[in-house]
């Protein structure tokens, strides 16, 4: 199994460099804008009755916007003689060479994924809620983005490389080599032992910084690093489940089909609620600030570096969490917990089921438990797992959310409720193992998940397991 994951470093550039990637930002908010006034365009002239194609795939947008702009459309640039002559020099965008040619194409790409979502969404074959139009990108408003593919020749170096210069550099077609304030080592030794190799690197702004997430493909983990094959014939292999029961007094409680405990965490930042004096003061220098003055843009920044700093704070606990959970059972069930209604119903616990982060758990659980060799069942939506008696399997009410403790008044059975809870997510597992398997390879850590675009070219991955040390996802210090 191929494996995908995404090193996110902070980089350091140069008063020089910092332009360069501003000049590449806007070169990419400027050509999606442009892909979508073509769209607007050809529907506006199929409306007229003329016979246009309009574009909506990413490769007819790339077609239509090369055309573009080499044409006078785009612009001209004229010379005018002493004797008031005026003669066209050049035709079409006069600064496309200044911004490397594949930021023009990714933001064509990112429109044409936008809009075959929106289509989807609108005939119904998408799930979720319902997906919006693409619009047009501000400068102010718009996040200061642009991706670019990696290029494997056949004689020489790739065009994105890590650590060339220094140990601490990453080198960007276009761009140039720039500074980074982590280390690359990691990533510089599964590239070197041809364990892995880069895909695509997306540079955004935020928080005050310049990042690079570095989105790569590498082999499987490392045989001591898996799980061994339990079978799944075996009675012992079906007993091996274990339920994770996730909550707001206890984050996760782990148990198997018998009612062991096995693993409980109770202890986690509750960043939401320690910080929120930090967190209203901030929000009150925003309100208190004149709209659209310099001191509301400082006031908004630093909120955004507040939040940013909560999220990667509980991103870091999340990984320590899910690789413990991980490292020690092949075999976990979590619940299918509907958030947002429950956010919607009880507004009062809104504040605290954010503050837990279970989609970000969740979905670290499901990943690294893939690349290890685990199977990960996710339980029925409308199982009663609370309710549910693990010994007597009567259904009974338990009330709200304050009840703590589970005591079933038929069989007498007296136990915590998150413990009850996990008990019967594995029994349910036991019996529907084979059901509802959620063991897909999703994508690592990392906010470029949705920018994978398919491979089009260049050599194949050929290299063996990694290293013991070369998890890709380890647990580090949030910066």
């Amino acid at each position: 199994m191929t494996r995908h994951t995404t090193f996110r470093f902070s980089l350091d550039p140069t008063v020089e460099q910092r332009s360069v990637l501003e000049r590449h930002a806007g070169a990419s908010r400027f050509a999606f804008n442009q892909c979508l006034r073509f769209v607007f365009d050809a529907r506006r002239a199929r409306e007229r009755g003329e016979d246009i194609r309009v574009p909506r795939t990413g490769n007819d947008l790339i077609t239509t916007f090369n055309v573009w702009k080499k044409s006078e459309a785009a612009g001209r640039v004229f010379t005018v003689a002493p004797d008031g002559t005026a003669q066209v020099t050049d035709t079409g965008l006069v600064w496309r060479r200044e911004v490397y040619q594949q930021v023009f194409e990714e933001a064509a790409v990112d429109l044409g994924r936008g809009l075959a979502a929106w289509s989807a969404s609108r005939r119904g074959e998408r799930a979720g809620r319902q997906v919006g139009h693409p619009g047009f990108r501000k400068k102010a408003t718009a996040r200061q983005s642009f991706r670019i593919r990696n290029q494997f020749p056949r004689r020489g170096k790739p065009a994105i490389r890590a650590g060339e210069a220094t140990p601490r550099s990453v080198r960007l077609p276009g761009v140039g080599t720039l500074r980074v304030r982590e280390d690359t080592r990691r990533l510089r030794r599964m590239l070197a032992k041809d364990r892995a190799r880069i895909l695509f690197a997306t540079v955004s702004r935020g928080q005050g910084r310049w990042w690079v997430s570095l989105n790569v493909e590498a082999a499987d983990l490392h045989p001591a690093q898996q799980h061994p094959d339990r079978g799944t014939d075996s009675a012992e292999a079906d007993s091996r489940w274990v339920g994770v029961d996730l909550g707001l007094t206890s984050l996760a409680v782990a148990a198997r089909s018998d009612g062991t405990e096995v693993d409980r965490i109770d202890a986690w930042p509750r960043l939401l609620r320690s910080t929120a004096r930090r967190r209203r003061a901030l929000h009150r220098a925003v309100t208190r600030k004149q709209k659209g003055s310099r001191r509301r843009r400082q006031a908004v920044a630093r909120l955004a570096r507040y939040y940013a700093w909560t999220a990667r704070r509980r991103r870091h606990h999340a990984h320590l969490i899910s690789n413990r959970l991980v490292k020690a059972h092949d075999r976990l069930v979590l619940e299918h917990l509907d958030v947002r209604g429950m956010i919607a119903r009880n507004p009062t616990l809104a504040e605290s089921i954010h503050d837990v982060g279970w989609y970000q758990l969740t979905r670290q659980i499901a990943y690294k438990l893939a690349w290890r060799g685990g199977e990960l069942v996710r339980a029925d939506r409308w199982f009663r797992s609370s309710q549910t008696c693990s010994a007597c399997r009567s259904v009974q009410d338990m009330g709200g959310v304050a009840v703590r403790r589970f005591d079933c008044r038929t069989c007498g059975l007296s136990l915590g409720r998150d413990l009850n809870a996990a008990a019967n997510l594995a029994a349910w597992a036991e019996l529907h193992h084979g059901a509802d398997v959620w063991a897909r390879d999703l994508p690592a850590e990392g906010p470029v998940i949705n920018a994978h675009r398919r491979e089009r070219s260049g050599r194949r991955l050929r290299g063996g397991e990694t290293d013991p040390e070369d998890v890709g996802t380890g647990a580090r210090a949030p910066a």
